[in-house]
């Protein structure tokens, strides 16, 4: 047995003969050559006849008939033909046909050992490797796997050990191989493309220059909640060598490409009505092809009449597994060649997964009628099991019958894959009946509901308690968030006597690997966005703007004043969100009850429309219909007559950006573009990871983070809900201060690892329009030069450095999502430790790396005198502006505020007289007729220059009425500046509507 290796040093060409050795003595890999190589087809041919002339002899000396001495050359042209039609899966899957003769160009198993001659066949499949392969001109390639001559995989190697890994081979896919060079030609040569080093594996089946997008190939490592991206240590092993041990064995390798892979082909129609139709191959990620495997060779052990947990976190390609899971299910057969399932059921609320199924298991198989949907009643189902119809997919709601009739059938078995369910509706309840509620009532009593209700998930337990000791059926349940129940009724029994999954994909795994976002990274309370915005705007060293200032009157507010929060709301959609996602982002307010939302819904309208914002529309989303103070109202009459099943719909176009939702859409709804939440609801346990999970999908690319604003729940509260199924360590957001980011920054300074000229360097470089060489090369030097002395430093040094930057890039993207600093800075620091993370590999368990989330696409910075960072597009900042009640109460709340601040800060105990001294200040500037023209005109700044001086005549002219205030004013300059910020906005709002 040769060793595979160890984790000790090797040189790249070391690490490939190590590869290439396995495959050739343990796997029995042929080794092929340059020689035998066709460049122009990318085939290797001596292998190819090989092969065909030994499996299909016959056929071979009829087509030699046909075309003589060059019956080779029409072969291999017919087959590129062919290669080029079709696509190299389908090639390999189905042959060809070349002049009315048909050649194999693979074998693939028997589901059973009864044809000799099959065997044989599948015996005599040829695999090869040929290493350092020059394919084209003088390019070479690490390694190329070839399946009968036809080359299946691709594979770049690196090595940690000579300062290169996975990356770097990513980045040679990208920029040194061409989508157009033959053996990359997308379907029709190489099916899969590794980038491998002794750690990590990725994958791409599709060269698209830069904009190549590479999967995750790996076993992910640690167990439960704790398991994570990446692999396991194994001793004696190099991490990745179950690449070539186990995925690159013939039987593995050839299951995968006959019961695996397949183009899948997606048909959209955008918001113009235009068709579009993509491709891609599919080819499973590793927990993909590991779940099904290890279901199938439990299955083949035990026959029916089990039960499966599988806990797979959103991200994971569900449906692919489903539906992999359902086609080998339906064709399993136990040791003795027995079929062990009758017919396979697919138990779904999603109607799209039947259509997908079909196409699917087609491209598989090239089979019709293996896939038939319940869309009628209990009979069509009986018909469909009597038929022996392979798969059956059925809606949860039929799911009793289909219970009912697959337990009458005693001679049978049967397998129930039970798709993640969950309920996107609520029912009626008692609220219908109310003609008028307070919203506490309205909170409590469907809170009560919502308690007392059984979902879709409670409600197929009970269903499966009925049956669960029926030894013909076998259930897979597939869940992201099982509840106690459902892990107690599905659940493996372990070691230890407790019930877990027989199979997990973690959170933590999908967030660390890209495929969903982490939407606890910038979770605020209410409490945490007042004190945030607080801060900032109290610390002289952030730019001051009137979203702070505005935020602090909230504070005092009644936390139950709908109006006041939707304000807040909606210019934080304005100022923060909808920016975001390339423009494109939404945002959901989920309420706590079906009055709650009806009055939201009002109050978001009644506001848009108050204030003339254009391009600003909300949808709600309850059931049923609610009365309240004499009116009724319905989903579709408060949607302008959209029908209840069209909201998710309308909700996707660019028409509207924020949904308002009671019970409803919080489970089971997919919206990549929701960035931001608010939550005026009370969460608990599993229903706050399913709502929250909402914002985790991620988005063509450009979705960097989310947001939620929760008005009602400790923070505290929702982290050990997340517990049991996520356990990345998160900022606290309850003790969030923005001037740590200037200790941050200063540790990392004095750290003299990096240098503020490089820093300065690179942000030139990166602000640079004209991106030449020159340009990109002095970028690339400001980063090397600290890369240099970070790379000195020992792995324990480094790795504690590179946790203090990725917690300044971490806080300061929390602090941007609640104010817009202007602090050039550490906004340029931001930006440069965000590159300089890329270069920093070490081996670490510590958390996932989220640098590029940090938000910077909406920041800009400008070399006119005075540098600044500003929103791209806006002429200034905006934030929320006074509200729509009673003017005269909310001047005194905000007053209120005012005099708290300035006590607090100069430590001063102004009251009742103060206020009433600041209000009559404030009329009289606004009574200024020629401040009203500037303000009409002008911008904030703008209008600040000539209020100073007016401030200060009103201060002089009014001294006389309070002595004590106004002395203070004038004797005091900060405390002057002070006061002059906190009113200015209001006064420029208030001239402004005039």
């Amino acid at each position: 047995m040769l060793s595979t290796g160890t984790p000790a040093q090797l040189t790249e060409k070391e690490f490939q003969n190590l590869i290439k050795k396995h495959l050739i003595s343990e796997n029995a890999y042929l080794e092929s050559s340059n020689q035998n190589y066709d460049k122009y087809h990318a085939l290797d041919t001596e292998i190819l006849f090989e092969f065909l002339e030994t499996t299909q002899e016959k056929t071979m000396q009829e087509l030699k008939n046909i075309y003589g001495p060059e019956y080779k050359q029409k072969i291999v042209k017919r087959l590129n033909a062919e290669l080029a039609r079709r696509s190299m899966i389908d090639v390999i899957k189905h042959g060809i046909k070349d002049y009315g003769k048909k050649l194999d160009l693979a074998y693939f198993k028997p589901p059973t050992d009864f044809n000799a001659k099959l065997n044989k066949l599948y015996q005599q499949n040829i695999f090869s490797v040929i290493d350092e392969l020059n394919y084209q001109d003088n390019k070479r390639l690490d390694i190329v796997l070839f399946l009968n001559g036809l080359p299946i995989i691709t594979m770049e190697l690196k090595n940690q050990d000579t300062s290169q890994g996975y990356k770097d081979a990513i980045k040679q896919y990208k920029t040194e191989r061409s989508p157009n060079e033959k053996i990359f030609r997308f379907k029709q040569r190489s099916i899969v493309n590794f980038a491998v080093d002794k750690a990590e594996v990725y994958m791409t089946t599709e060269l698209k220059g830069k904009d190549t997008f590479f999967l995750p190939f790996n076993k992910g490592q640690g167990k439960g909640k704790a398991k994570r991206a990446g692999n396991p240590t194994v001793a004696g092993k190099i991490k990745t060598h179950y690449l070539w041990e186990d995925i690159f064995k013939k039987d593995q390798l050839l299951e995968i490409l006959q019961k695996f892979v397949f183009i899948d082909q997606e048909e959209d129609i955008d918001q113009q009505g235009n068709l579009k139709q993509d491709e891609k191959i599919i080819f499973p990620r590793y927990h993909q092809l590991d779940v099904v495997s290890k279901i199938l060779g439990d299955v083949k052990e035990k026959k029916a009449g089990s039960k499966y947990l599988i806990q797979h976190s959103a991200g994971s390609g569900k449906t692919y597994s489903i539906t992999w899971l359902a086609h080998r299910l339906s064709s399993l057969h136990d040791r003795e060649n027995n079929p062990i399932f009758s017919s396979v059921i697919v138990v779904t609320d999603r109607v799209s997964l039947d259509q997908q199924l079909q196409e699917t298991i087609y491209q598989i198989d090239h089979k019709l009628g293996v896939v038939a949907p319940i869309k009628k009643d209990s009979h069509q189902l009986a018909a469909e099991l009597n038929a022996g119809t392979k798969i059956i997919i059925s809606t949860i709601q039929k799911f009793p019958f289909i219970l009912d009739k697959v337990s009458d059938t005693k001679v049978k078995n049967f397998a129930i894959i039970i798709d993640e369910a969950h309920s996107s509706t609520s029912g009626k309840n008692i609220l219908a009946l109310k003609e008028s509620l307070s919203l506490e009532e309205a909170a409590e009593l469907d809170r009560q509901a919502e308690m007392n209700s059984d979902d879709v998930e409670d409600k197929i337990n009970k269903e499966l308690k009925r049956v669960q000791s029926l030894d013909s059926l076998s259930f897979f349940g597939f869940t992201a968030t099982p509840k106690p129940a459902t892990l107690e009724l599905f659940g493996s029994t372990n070691q230890a006597g407790k019930k877990e999954a027989f199979h997990l994909y973690s959170m933590r795994q999908a967030i660390e690997e890209g495929f969903i976002l982490d939407v606890l990274e910038n979770y605020m309370t209410y409490k945490t966005y007042y004190q945030v915005n607080k801060k900032i705007e109290a610390d002289p060293e952030f730019e001051k703007s009137r979203t702070s200032k505005e935020i602090a009157r909230f504070v005092s507010l009644h936390p139950h004043n709908i109006s006041q929060k939707t304000e807040i709301m909606i210019e934080h959609f304005r100022d923060k969100t909808m920016h975001k996602i390339g423009g494109e982002a939404k945002a959901m307010l989920v309420t706590s009850s079906r009055l709650h939302a009806v009055r939201y819904k009002n109050a978001f309208d009644k506001y848009i429309r108050d204030k003339g914002y254009k391009n600003l529309k909300s949808l709600v989303a309850f059931s049923g219909t609610v009365k309240d103070d004499g009116f009724e109202y319905t989903e579709p009459k408060l949607n302008n007559g959209i029908p209840e099943s069209e909201t998710a719909k309308e909700f996707d176009k660019d028409e509207y950006q924020i949904l308002l939702v009671a019970n409803k859409y919080q489970t089971g709804f997919d919206q990549p573009k929701l960035h931001t939440m608010f939550v005026d609801k009370r969460l608990q346990g599993v229903n706050a990871v399913q709502t929250l999970s909402r914002l985790n999908r991620t988005y063509k690319g450009i979705k960097e983070d989310t947001f939620v604003l929760d008005f009602v729940n400790e923070a505290d509260d929702i982290k050990n809900a997340f517990e049991p199924y996520y356990d990345l360590t998160k900022l606290d957001s309850d003790n969030i201060d923005p001037n740590q980011m200037y200790t941050l920054y200063d540790e990392i300074m004095d750290s003299m690892l990096i240098d503020k000229a490089d820093i300065d360097a690179f942000a030139h470089c990166y602000y640079e329009n004209d991106s030449t060489e020159e340009i990109i090369a002095a970028g690339d030097n400001a980063l090397s030069h600290s890369t240099a002395r970070i790379e000195n430093l020992s792995k324990e040094d480094k790795l504690e450095f590179r946790s203090q930057m990725k917690r300044f890039i971490n806080l300061y993207n929390l602090v941007l999502q609640v104010h817009p600093i202007k602090d050039i800075e550490l906004h340029k620091l931001n930006i440069y430790l965000k590159f300089l993370l890329k270069r920093i590999d070490v081996e670490t368990p510590n958390n996932v790396d989220i640098s590029d989330k940090v938000v910077l696409e909406y920041y800009q910075l400008e070399n006119k005198g005075q540098q600044s960072i500003g929103l791209i597009g806006e002429k200034e900042l905006t934030g929320p502006a006074l509200g729509s009640g009673s003017y005269q109460e909310e001047e005194k709340e905000h007053l209120s505020v005012i005099i708290e601040r300035l006590n607090e800060k100069f430590q001063t105990n102004f009251s009742d007289s103060a206020k009433v001294a600041i209000d009559q200040m404030k009329n009289k500037l606004e009574k200024n007729n020629n401040l009203k023209k500037w303000a009409q005109a002008n911008s904030f700044e703008d209008f600040k220059i000539p209020v100073q001086k007016k401030f200060e005549d009103t201060v002089v002219e009014s001294y006389n009425e309070n002595t004590e205030f106004y002395g203070k004013v004038l004797n005091d300059k900060d405390f002057k500046e002070k006061l002059m910020d906190l009113i200015m906005i209001d006064l420029y709002q208030s001239l402004r509507a005039e």
